[in-house]
């Protein structure tokens, strides 16, 4: 080692000592400077005589432009092969990034209009990396040639990833005729590698609010890279999608909204990195316990605002699981002895130590309203607890030294649910008058599946319908083994359905006619079912879970001619025995009214539909003697929690 040591010694003492750093090559947005040395020794010296580091690695202002950029139009006064042009760069390079090579405005002409670029200048668009005397240098994001420390998802230098969160989901529209447009997802200031892919017929569009509260809006009409409220924007927009990329961070709260352009639903998939901008802030110590004679003093934690640089209330970094309330910390404080006496108060531990006055709060009051914004309050007052943990109340000065906790809050504000209708069906029949269906669903204010809507206000799932095809034929041309034509859309046979993993309508078998001739009933049961894929089982569910008209449950059968009548209708009779159709509908009916509490909390279980009578035109609760007409459904079962339960 020592041998070692004298030769690298041997090896140094040939050089002269380094000499003063060269000026930055570039102002601002980072450059290099460089520092030489003198080999001493008639022979050769080995080493380096050139050392580089970077320098301004500061911002360069919006006006400046691209240094590359800088570089070719630097030739625009200089002819080449006798004639002038207006150069624009070439980045990117993957064979030699450091070469200045430039393109002729207009035109496909691409030239190296010089072997280096100056040093400092960007190897790539999208990395520090520099080129210096024609070789691209790494850099890292400490701005250190040669560092191989790179930024988090969040920004951060060598970050651990913890100042920001990961955002996924997806966005399904709800068509509706009163709805032109709808939100997305609102992304927020700060916001990092933004990815929206939107399929189907629709449009994206942005709507942008900057920190001092200026609004803006872009139709993201066309194809192209642009800025907006200083963030860069790369879209692309293809026949059946389009794809939205920002790389952040943003300068801007974005909102993300959809324009409704067809009669097809649409998908948007998003992601995002959202900075945490409340996160907990130890405080400076508080007033120490005792003015003299040996006494304690405490941290505490507040909630800080790192956009508006404020303290704002607990609650605002609960939000995030990630943000861990530091712990007090506890210490001795005014040990000089008091006037009177002769030796130090014995300073208590941490675990005995008599606490500062604090705020104390009842629970938060159940809350005004259940959507659509209401109040909830609670009663805070300054307490004390002394050595043995008996707490009483003090004067409120003495909890001063913190901010009160607030006594009313907003709740709920989420827009109550509402319904939605989708399209009708087509009528069950193919000629004369018939029925057809839609689905009503309650969707709350995240566009999901859920109750609480008014029975009152729910759209009708049902009206009649006219096909304006006649149901007969001339009496003369009509064989009396023929059939009728609406008598043969009601006879014809579905296909059977087979349950799956997809909530869909199941009918079972028709009921054999009502009469043994003439024109009677048949009815059928038909059911809500999916498939559970973890157990292989059938469960039943809602009828307003499965999508699209239902099969009908009701139809005229036709047994022939009764003894000693003719098999020959006309017209007015035909319309006689269609109205056995409508006949069937009764004022009253049976109806599910939501579910009971599931059999199981993990692992698949089972909820029991509760069914009562209603009146269909009031949609009130009715005595269930009133219902004794039509058929009580039969029992449902909702599956639920479907999630797999924890191993044991």
């Amino acid at each position: 080692s020592s041998r070692t040591a004298r030769s690298e010694e041997d090896r140094d003492s040939l050089w002269d000592a380094w000499g003063s750093w060269s000026e930055c090559s570039r102002t601002c947005g980072g450059g290099a400077s460089y520092s030489l040395r003198r080999c001493l020794s008639s022979k050769t010296c080995e080493g380096r005589n050139i050392r580089y580091r970077t320098c301004s690695n500061v911002d360069c202002p919006p006006e400046a432009g691209d240094f590359r950029a800088q570089q070719c139009s630097a030739h625009n006064d200089v002819k080449y092969q006798g004639q002038l042009y207006e150069w624009l760069p070439v980045s990117n390079d993957p064979d030699n990034p450091c070469s200045l090579k430039c393109q002729a405005r207009g035109t496909a002409l691409v030239v190296e209009l010089a072997p280096k670029v100056l040093d400092g200048t960007r190897c790539y668009t999208e990395s520090l990396d520099m080129c210096i005397s024609g070789l691209c240098q790494i850099v890292g994001c400490d701005h250190q040639l040669g560092s191989a420390v790179k930024e988090d998802n969040c920004g951060v230098c060598n970050g651990d990833g913890s100042t920001c969160r990961l955002v996924r989901g997806q966005y399904k529209s709800q068509l509706s005729p009163s709805k032109l447009d709808d939100t997305v997802v609102a992304i927020p200031y700060g916001s990092r590698q933004v990815r929206l892919v939107l399929k189907g017929p629709d449009h994206l569009y942005l709507e942008t609010k900057t920190l001092q509260g200026v609004k803006s809006e872009n139709s993201l009409s066309t194809t192209g890279s642009f800025l907006v409220e200083n963030s860069s924007i790369d879209f692309q927009k293809f026949p059946d999608k389009e794809i939205l990329r920002m790389s952040g961070p943003l300068t801007a709260d974005f909102t993300i909204k959809i324009h409704y352009a067809g009669a097809a639903d649409s998908s948007v998939q998003f992601i995002f990195y959202q900075p945490i901008i409340h996160r907990w802030r130890e405080t400076d110590f508080f007033p120490c316990s005792a003015s003299c004679g040996g006494g304690y003093q405490l941290t505490s934690a507040e909630c800080f605002d790192l956009r508006s640089n404020r303290v704002v209330a607990d609650q605002y970094c609960h939000y995030y699981p990630e943000n861990i309330k530091p712990k007090p910390k506890l210490q001795e404080c005014n040990l000089d002895p008091c006037p009177a006496s002769d030796g130090y108060k014995q300073i208590m531990p941490y675990d005995l130590y008599h606490p500062l006055p604090r705020w104390e709060s009842t629970p938060w009051t159940a809350c005004s309203s259940s959507c659509g914004g209401g109040i909830q309050s609670r009663s805070v007052s300054c307490v004390e607890e002394d050595i043995q943990g008996h707490i009483s109340p003090v004067e409120e000065w003495k909890c001063m030294y913190t901010p009160k906790m607030p006594v009313v809050q907003p709740c709920n504000i989420f827009d109550c649910p509402k319904w939605l209708a989708q399209e009708w069906s087509p009528c069950t029949v193919t000629c004369g008058q018939g029925l057809r269906y839609r689905v009503v669903l309650c969707i709350d204010h995240r566009g999901m599946h859920t109750g609480g809507c008014s029975p009152k206000t729910k759209p009708h799932i049902k009206e009649e319908c006219v096909v304006p095809t006649p149901c007969y034929k001339p009496k003369e041309k009509l064989p009396v083994e023929a059939k009728l034509p609406w008598y043969k859309q009601a006879q014809e046979l579905e296909e059977g359905t087979a349950v799956s993993e997809e909530p869909s309508f199941i009918p079972e078998a028709w009921s054999t006619c009502s009469v043994t001739c003439g024109v009677g009933s048949q009815v059928r049961l038909v059911k809500c079912q999916v498939l559970l894929s973890f157990s292989q089982s059938v469960a039943d569910l809602p009828i307003d879970e499965c999508e699209g008209p239902k099969p009908v449950s009701q139809r005229a059968c036709y047994s022939g001619p009764c003894s000693g009548e003719a098999a020959e209708h006309t017209p007015e009779e035909t319309q006689l025995l269609y109205g056995s159709l409508r006949e069937l509908d009764e004022l009253y009916d049976w109806e599910y009214e939501g579910f009971t509490e599931c059999s199981e909390s993990c692992g698949g279980g089972v909820q029991e539909a509760v069914v009562t009578c209603l009146n269909k035109q009031t949609r009130e609760i009715a005595d269930e003697t009133l219902c004794v007409s039509s058929r009580r459904p039969p029992q449902l079962l909702k599956a639920c929690s479907l999630d797999p339960c924890p191993p044991r």
